[in-house]
């Protein structure tokens, strides 16, 4: 599995993708940004993702961003998981009352 794509995690609900991508630029290249807003208001939910070019690289950013401040919050950073699936929800509950 690959190891470039890195969770990002207590960010600033101020932080923007470009935010982000300074940070992790001085790390390597940085091949996409995607903060996770709440889908029914837009807001950001304080977490992230962020793709480098390579393993060496994310690794190198995620030992140097882990706990570093920005935005006055302390960063938290790991290989990101792969996506758990999930089931359609939303289906009515089968129990007797």
């Amino acid at each position: 599995m690959s190891q470039n794509k890195l969770y990002v995690g207590n960010l600033s609900f101020d932080s923007t993708e470009n935010d982000i991508n300074d940070a992790f630029s001085a790390h390597g290249t940085v091949t996409s940004v995607n903060l996770i807003t709440d889908r029914e208001t837009g807001r950001p939910r304080g977490f992230g993702f962020v793709e480098m070019s390579s393993d060496a690289e994310a690794q190198s950013a995620m030992q140097a961003l882990d706990n570093q401040d920005l935005g006055g919050r302390s960063l938290k950073v790991n290989v990101a998981k792969p996506r758990e699936t999930r089931s359609g929800g939303g289906g009515q509950r089968q129990d007797s009352w």
